[in-house]
């Protein structure tokens, strides 16, 4: 479809795959944002949404109670609705005419349990009773930047407050070489999730490029062993840090706080390749 949009919010377009039947991307601003497969919700054309599944494939199988920061096309939210019925789902999405434009075009499956509320993720997350969540998701960007306040040291502790004991936060970030910015949050999310894990590509991990970034915290134990497994069956070359290693790189980094915070470095969009 073509180019849809105002003065002073995005020119958002849903461009159908001519190479993969069913498959839409949805692009703002010219970044690719989602790839949703109407006919087939477990394709995962993205490598962090592939990496996302990596690490939810370490849980014990069943329904999941998941809370979403950002919804964009709903491809993750789709993907658990297929491999995991009756999960019951709410999407934190402050973009209410996206989640409409998403809705008529990429209508969601018969029998979710799919709710999308209009607000944004630091506020939506702060109305939620205390345990209620098994995952929460963050993957929520203004302007190809995560919003700083959805890393600060300040929502990790509320983010902490909403999961279960032993619950699971998943967050894709994207940083420069080196991974100064994620590594303060890393700072940030060890005062509160006793296990950390990061997953990327092997490039950005040895600081080649700028790229996307996934943590995983949780306050039981991550399964390294099996993420390590699945992240092996990658198409392309990734890697998992985690445990003493992560504890040691970044040992000096301070978190971000709500007095002192930052949106993700700035794209570069000529060599970004968002996936």
């Amino acid at each position: 479809m073509p180019a849809r949009g105002r003065p002073g919010r995005p020119r958002i377009e849903l461009i159908v795959d001519e190479e993969h039947p069913g498959g839409t991307m949805l692009v703002m601003d010219d970044v690719r944002q989602s790839y949703v497969d109407l006919d087939d919700p477990t394709y995962l054309d993205f490598e962090y949404v592939q990496y996302f599944a990596s690490v939810l494939a370490t849980l014990p199988p069943g329904p999941l109670a998941v809370t979403h920061i950002g919804g964009g096309g709903l491809t993750l939210p789709r993907y658990l609705q297929a491999c995991r019925p009756g999960s019951p789902q709410l999407v934190f999405e402050p973009d209410a005419e996206l989640t409409e434009l998403v809705r008529s075009r990429l209508p969601l499956r018969r029998g979710h349990r799919i709710r999308i509320r209009p607000v944004d993720g630091r506020a939506g997350v702060a109305a939620l009773a205390e345990a209620g969540a098994d995952v929460l998701v963050l993957d929520a960007y203004a302007d190809g930047r995560v919003p700083a306040g959805l890393t600060t040291l300040e929502f990790f502790t509320d983010a902490a407050r909403v999961l279960r004991p032993g619950g699971l936060l998943l967050a894709n970030l994207v940083d420069e070489p080196g991974l100064h910015y994620v590594g303060r949050v890393l700072a940030g999310l060890r005062a509160s999730f006793a296990e950390l894990a990061l997953v990327s590509s092997q490039d950005v991990l040895k600081s080649r490029r700028f790229g996307n970034v996934v943590l995983a915290a949780s306050s039981g134990p991550l399964d390294v062993a099996e993420l390590r497994r699945q992240i092996a069956r990658q198409p392309f070359p990734a890697g998992v840090r985690a445990g003493p290693e992560l504890a040691v790189r970044y040992r000096t980094a301070r978190p971000w706080t709500d007095a002192d915070s930052s949106p993700s470095p700035e794209p570069r969009r000529e060599g970004w390749r968002i996936r």
